[in-house]
């Protein structure tokens, strides 16, 4: 299996169309942030928009065809550019959405707005290995066959649904948010300038078997000359593309997709934790007991009861941030 597929089998993603904006000129879009495991979405579908950087960077320019993934689930604000008052926007709701819009006539902004909402602790780790900010272009004048024509033929689907309430809309838009998260992620990957993180590392020619290998064997009891052998390159120039690209090591990456898969196993109360130990590539349940409490700031039974008992996830997910955190500022 490719790594992306295995990587939403291990970490269901759930779309949803929110809010269908239809602005004139001058319009102000404030959002954000959503809730804590939740990466908003914009599609640009008509018209043009300017975003605020959330980092304080320049203005960034959104154009027809472009899709907008804000995996650090900021505050945003878009607008038109044109530095006028906004003109109030009035909510109307359809059978299946919401709509949005103001009474200007000029310059018309079409855009899907939604979120994709990913279960903790998957959020966190998939929000560590993404950029905050992601944009993709999906322009029409792509073909058909490739990605970008695909992402732009899904987003004009969605644009369809959108436009009328047929029966099933509300099941239909949101399954094609989540096939619009896959191909945002393909596309992402497949550009030259592939952003820092994850989709740097899968779309580097020779990184990519790496990435596929830990993915679909991550028991596997793999040594880092096994992964350079597999990137035809030396260890020392594996470990340095992998810094380069998204801050981490080989093994980081191999942990984080084994404690993933650790905490999957775990919600099931039938599996013993030495079972779950072997199944993610442990030769002994203490050392995994080890590993998994350094890594999600929980013992493997502590967080299979918290896991069962829905009061204690607030604590459950406080712990598993405040764990990842000390591995991201390590």
């Amino acid at each position: 299996m490719d790594w992306l597929s295995r990587l939403f089998e291990m970490m269901p993603v759930r779309g949803r169309l929110d809010l269908r904006c239809s602005y004139g000129e001058p319009w102000r879009i404030e959002q954000g942030p959503g809730e804590a495991n939740e990466m908003p979405y914009h599609a640009v579908v008509g018209g043009s928009a300017i975003l605020d950087d959330p980092a304080g960077g320049k203005p960034l320019r959104l154009e027809a065809g472009d899709i907008l993934l804000l995996p650090g689930n900021p505050r945003h604000v878009m607008h038109d550019g044109g530095g006028a008052a906004p003109l109030k926007a009035h909510n109307r709701a359809s059978l299946n959405f919401t709509i949005s819009e103001n009474p200007g006539s000029d310059a018309r902004l079409d855009l899907l707005c939604g979120h994709f909402s990913i279960a903790s602790p998957h959020d966190r780790l998939l929000r560590s290995y993404l950029p905050p900010v992601l944009i993709v272009r999906a322009s029409s004048r792509a073909g058909e066959l490739d990605t970008a024509g695909q992402l732009a033929g899904l987003v004009a689907l969605m644009r369809g649904e959108a436009a009328s309430d047929h029966l099933g809309g509300r099941a239909m838009l949101n399954a094609l948010s989540t096939a619009m998260f896959a191909l945002v992620l393909r596309l992402a990957s497949e550009t030259g300038d592939a952003p820092r993180g994850l989709l740097a590392l899968a779309g580097h020619p020779r990184l990519a078997p790496v990435v596929a290998a830990m993915f679909n064997e991550p028991a596997r009891a793999w040594t880092l000359p096994e992964f350079a052998q597999l990137a035809n390159m030396s260890r020392a120039t594996l470990a340095r593309q992998f810094q380069e690209k998204v801050g981490r090591s080989p093994s980081d990456l191999l942990t984080d997709i084994r404690m993933t898969l650790a905490t999957n196993e775990l919600r099931k109360g039938s599996i013993s934790t030495g079972a779950v130990a072997e199944a993610v590539g442990y030769l002994s349940e203490a050392a995994f007991q080890r590993a998994f409490k350094a890594h999600m700031g929980l013992t493997p039974a502590q967080w299979r009861k918290a896991a069962q008992a829905p009061a204690t996830i607030e604590g459950l997910e406080l712990a598993s941030a405040e764990a990842i955190s000390r591995g991201e500022n390590a």
